[in-house]
């Protein structure tokens, strides 16, 4: 009696996951694989289909919607500020409108950029920053460690909250998963505010493991804002065992954008803690430059797919150039098909990537889609010297984006991140000169060469292939 009702229990479970996959895959056949599995054997594809086959965060819009009535009074008095620093219409760049139709924001003038290249200068700037707060410092890192760069930030925070300032920090519980109790006793003694992002919470979504708030964000008194690729931990200043020097970019961003970062953490903030932070609104233009930029929110929880969509845009917009540094190279189908476009229509694509890997499964996985794109003339270059970590998109002359996506399904579809897009031809000459030197030391990497290794080789490359989500 016991095992039939087991059994009875199996084919339910198995039902009705698979009626949860017809009607939430993203594919058609991301869908026919899980059913596949699920029928074929259930006991294991039941946990694994709840655990990584689902798309779509549950509950992050319902908790800002609940606060609508606080919020919808904060919009109208941040758009009603920006209004002032909107591009005109017929200065607009071709490529606006999507772009903003993705950001939910408008591309913004009276901004200045200042390039961080590595981790020392870029934290350097960031604790110097935030010593400087009057009022409130926000500080969001996918990875913070305690160790000498976690207690770095640490100390700076300490001293502005027991300065008066107000101090709000999220990190992400898988990210930080060691981060210790130690370190948030030493901030929560001197008042600063520190939660998980909290991707479980809540009963409905305690199978929501797949998702990660992959955001780096620190904004001071809503002036200022720091965007990029660094986490908060030793190996981004360049001391890890292995894999040193650490290469990274960051920016520091100064302007009307610096809003758009802050309404993103402020999201995130209301999902982590079912509250709202009293900031300020005012849009304050840079004293030393006059930059267009818009900041772009992505994440699981977007009625469309923005991060794949906003990457798709750029690469379709790309006449000239298209030059991409990326860690992971594992891009969804959509996306790699803008890059083989490019290439074919004449635009001098180049994809960068580390020789050295933190992650052999993604870096057998990026070989395999390097194989696949070959055939198009995308350059493909690896970066020798210890990891290249910095997610950086540079197309033409005039458009530069710094931000926290990978080139890969988890940027793109489960992952929350932000982008820093600069419509400027100074910045920009920046970043071509910046990856110009970075690919100076770069080694080419020949997707025939790929295809002529052993074939253990080739196996491992499907076979890593086959672990990009399954949607």
């Amino acid at each position: 009696m016991l095992w039939a009702l087991l059994g009875f229990s199996v084919v339910v479970l198995a039902l009705t996951s698979a009626f949860h996959a017809i009607l939430r895959t993203r594919t058609a056949q991301g869908a026919m694989a899980w059913l596949v599995a699920l029928f074929s054997m259930p006991i294991l594809a039941i946990p694994l289909y709840w655990l990584f086959g689902r798309r779509h965060f549950a509950g992050y819009t319902q908790s800002w919607r609940a606060h609508m009535d606080e919020l919808r009074p904060l919009a109208r008095v941040a758009q009603g500020n920006l209004e002032a620093f909107h591009v005109p219409e017929d200065a607009r760049h071709p490529t606006y409108t999507g772009l903003q139709a993705l950001a939910h924001g408008q591309v913004t003038r009276g901004n200045d950029i200042e390039l961080l290249i590595d981790g020392e200068p870029t934290f350097a700037s960031i604790v110097e920053g935030i010593a400087k707060a009057t009022r409130y410092v926000l500080v969001e890192f996918y990875i913070v460690r305690d160790d000498g760069l976690g207690r770095r930030l640490r100390d700076a925070l300490v001293e502005r909250a027991r300065a008066g300032v107000a101090v709000s920090f999220v990190y992400d519980e898988q990210g930080s998963s060691s981060l210790s109790k130690a370190y948030r006793r030493s901030l929560e003694e001197a008042g600063v505010r520190i939660v998980e992002f909290g991707t479980t919470r809540g009963w409905t979504n305690r199978f929501q493991v797949n998702f990660r708030n992959h955001r780096k964000i620190v904004v001071v008194d809503g002036q200022v804002a720091w965007i990029g690729g660094h986490n908060v931990g030793d190996e981004y200043v360049g001391l890890h065992k292995k894999l040193t020097p650490w290469r990274d970019t960051h920016i520091r961003l100064e302007g009307p954008a610096v809003l758009e970062a802050q309404a993103a953490f402020l999201l995130d903030w209301c999902w982590a803690t079912g509250e709202l932070l009293d900031l300020e609104w005012e849009a304050v233009a840079s004293p030393t430059g006059d930059r267009q930029a818009l900041v772009v929110a992505t994440g699981p929880a977007d009625e469309v797919e923005t991060g794949k969509l906003l990457h798709a845009h750029l690469a379709n917009r790309a006449q000239r150039r298209l030059w991409i540094a990326t860690p992971y190279f594992v891009p969804e189908p959509a996306v790699a098909a803008a890059l083989q476009l490019a290439a074919l229509r004449g635009v001098d694509v180049r994809v960068l990537v580390p020789l050295h890997n933190d992650s052999q499964l993604v870096r057998f996985a990026s070989y395999w889609h390097v194989q696949e794109l070959g055939g198009s003339g995308i350059q493909f270059l690896q970066y020798p010297r210890g990891f290249m970590h910095q997610k950086v998109v540079l197309v033409d002359d005039d458009i530069a984006s710094i931000g926290t996506h990978n080139f890969d399904n988890r940027s793109f579809l489960l992952n929350f991140e932000v982008a820093a897009l600069v419509f400027d031809r100074e910045v920009a000459g920046r970043v071509a000169a910046m990856l110009e030197h970075d690919m100076e030391h770069a080694v080419p990497l020949d997707p025939a060469g790929l295809a002529a290794r052993p074939l253990w080789f080739r196996l491992a490359t499907r076979a890593a292939r086959l672990m990009a989500p399954v949607q």
